[in-house]
This record gives structure tokens, C-alpha cells and sequence, in this order.
């Protein structure tokens, strides 16, 4: 009586598990089919048991057998698994078929993949290969405002364009982005200012920049297509080229300064050298000068010079003194 008790009571549970399991995919399943999306209930398992988000994957099959776009739910779910937003792919699908634009499922799929983590999304990519986008070049959120290039006269010239592009879908996936966009369009822009004579040139047309641009090809290994290239404003800025004059004529007389400084030190060292020069000499003499009594004592004693000799050159020593005070009346030394 108690194993009969016990196997009915294990029979319950095991019933209200099953009934659990079937309820609780009953409304997903019976959804699908009455959309004509049939899904199995192995499927749902299977796909609970991969922690699938089963009823969002069957949402989503339903929206395009709806919209007459025929996936199976197995490319959902591997699209998923993949980290893909299956939803968006979906909607990218749908307004794709809308636009007469052709696009299958696995490009719809490399599309989505290609744009996440990137603040994009593949419904973007499509809408945009509809209705073109306009990219302000340069972008305002780097920082700057204009794009600044300098005619050959040396004057600045401040553009802001706009660029509109469409998405090309066939080179979307590893084609260059916007950012790649923007710096090809500002480096044309640049390269066409500088190759004018003057700014006036670039004031009077404009549009002679768009031109030059677009024969460029900049969207060549992009994802978008280069509609158009317009010329929102037009600034003159500085005169650099007078600046760098003034800079260069500045940085002449900083060398000419320099040299002269260089060549003043080599003419106060050779004064110096001069100078020691000149004081060598007056040592030599006062060194010759001290000879000269020594040599009249030497004449003294061996007998050539006698006493009248040297009171004679004593008396001449003597006018000579004089007659040096009465040539120059500012001297106030005696005659020696």
C-alpha cells in the first residue's frame, strides 16, 4: 500500500513537471504556429537548454515570415550565439526589402557584426543606403570647426563642408568609416588651398574645391559612396605667410647678433693679447734699462769710460728732462 502510494505521488510530480515544461513553451509554440512560424518543442528546449532567449528568437522569425523574409531558426539562433542583434538584423532585412534594396540574410549578419561596439547599427547602415546622410567635415565633436589650409600667397583660409554620403553595402564590411571620410575629404580640401595662387581665387569659387574633391575618389575602399561635397562657409584667417617672414627675420638677427657677439669677443681677446704684448715689451726694457749701470760700472773699471764721460751724459740727461717739462706743461714731475 506504500510503495503504491509512493509511486503515485513520484507519478504526479513527475506529471506536473512535465506539465510545467509543456506550459511554460505552450504560448511561444502556439504563437508560431498560428503566425505560420512553426516551431517544434524540441527546439524551444534545446534552445532554453543553450540559454537562448527561445521567445525572442521565435519573435523575431514571426516578424519576418510577416514581412515574407524566410529564415530558419537556426540562423537566428547562430546569429545570436555569434553576438549578433538579431533584431536589428531583422529590421535591417525588412526595410531593405522595403527599399528594393538586395540584401540576404549573411550580409545582413556580417553588417550587424561589423557595426557592434562601434555606436551603429546595421537598420543605420540600411536607412542611410536609402536616404543619404550628411557628415559635417570637419566633425565638431574633435574639436574643431574649420578646415584650415594656406594659399601660396601665405594667407589662411578657414573652410566647414559637408559631406553626403549612402551607404555602400558591398563594401561595408572592412570598408573605411566615417572618421575615415572626414580626414581624406579635409586633407583634399587642404591640398586644394594650397594649390591656389592666391585666396581670392578661393573666395571667388568655392565651388572649384568641391570639384577638385570629388575627382579624388575618396571613397575608394570605403563604406559609403560620396554623393556630394558642399562648401557651408568660407573665412580668411591669418596672414601666416608674413608671420613665418617675420619669424625668419627674426631668427636672422638672433645669427647676426650672435656672430657679432662671436666676433667682438675674438677683438677684445686680441686686445688683451695686445696688451700682455705691450707690457712683455716695457718688461724687456726695464730688463735692458738694468743692464746700463752695471755696464758703465764694468767701463769704470776697466777703463773706458771716464769721470768727464759721465758728467757729460749726466748733464745731457739732465736738459733733456728739462726740455721735456718745458714741452709739456701738464707734467708736473721734476727733470730727473
Amino acid at each position: 500500500m506504500d510503495l503504491t502510494l509512493v509511486l503515485i505521488i513520484a507519478a504526479a510530480i513527475a506529471g506536473l513537471v512535465v506539465f510545467g515544461i509543456v506550459f511554460s513553451f505552450f504560448s511561444v509554440w502556439l504563437r508560431a504556429w498560428l503566425a505560420g512560424a512553426y516551431v517544434g518543442f524540441a527546439s524551444l528546449v534545446a534552445m532554453r537548454l543553450r540559454q537562448v532567449p527561445y521567445g525572442l528568437i521565435v519573435d523575431t522569425r514571426i516578424t519576418a515570415k510577416k514581412a515574407g523574409i524566410d529564415i530558419t531558426i537556426d540562423d537566428t539562433e547562430a546569429h545570436f550565439l555569434a553576438g549578433g542583434n538579431v533584431v536589428q538584423t531583422v529590421h535591417a532585412l525588412i526595410a531593405a526589402k522595403k527599399a528594393n534594396i538586395e540584401l540576404d540574410w549573411d550580409r545582413a549578419c556580417a553588417i550587424d557584426l561589423a557595426t557592434k561596439g562601434s555606436g551603429k547599427s546595421v537598420v543605420e547602415a540600411v536607412r542611410t543606403s536609402v536616404d543619404p546622410k550628411v557628415i559635417d567635415c570637419p566633425n565638431p565633436e574633435g574639436g574643431r570647426t574649420t578646415i584650415d589650409g594656406v594659399a601660396k600667397d601665405g594667407i589662411q583660409v578657414k573652410v566647414r563642408a559637408r559631406v553626403t554620403v549612402r551607404t555602400n553595402l558591398d563594401r561595408f564590411v572592412g570598408g573605411a568609416k566615417e572618421e575615415t571620410i572626414i580626414a581624406r575629404v579635409g586633407e583634399g580640401i587642404v591640398t586644394t588651398i594650397g594649390s591656389s595662387d592666391t585666396y581670392k581665387v578661393v573666395l571667388e569659387s568655392p565651388d572649384t574645391i568641391s570639384k577638385m574633391v570629388l575627382k579624388r575618389g575618396l571613397d575608394v575602399g570605403s563604406a559609403f559612396e560620396i554623393l556630394s561635397i558642399d562648401i557651408a562657409d568660407v573665412d580668411i584667417g591669418e596672414n601666416v605667410g608674413a608671420k613665418l617672414q617675420e619669424a625668419q627675420a627674426e631668427a636672422n638677427k638672433k645669427i647676426a647678433q650672435a656672430q657679432a657677439e662671436i666676433r667682438r669677443a675674438a677683438a677684445v681677446a686680441v686686445e688683451q693679447e695686445m696688451k700682455a704684448r705691450v707690457e712683455e715689451m716695457r718688461a724687456k726694457v726695464v730688463e735692458a734699462e738694468a743692464e746700463v749701470p752695471r755696464a758703465m760700472a764694468e767701463a769704470f773699471r776697466k777703463g773706458n769710460l771716464g769721470i768727464m764721460d759721465y758728467y757729460k751724459m749726466e748733464n745731457i740727461k739732465a736738459d733733456t728732462g728739462m726740455r721735456s717739462s718745458i714741452g709739456d706743461p701738464d707734467d708736473d714731475k721734476p727733470a730727473s
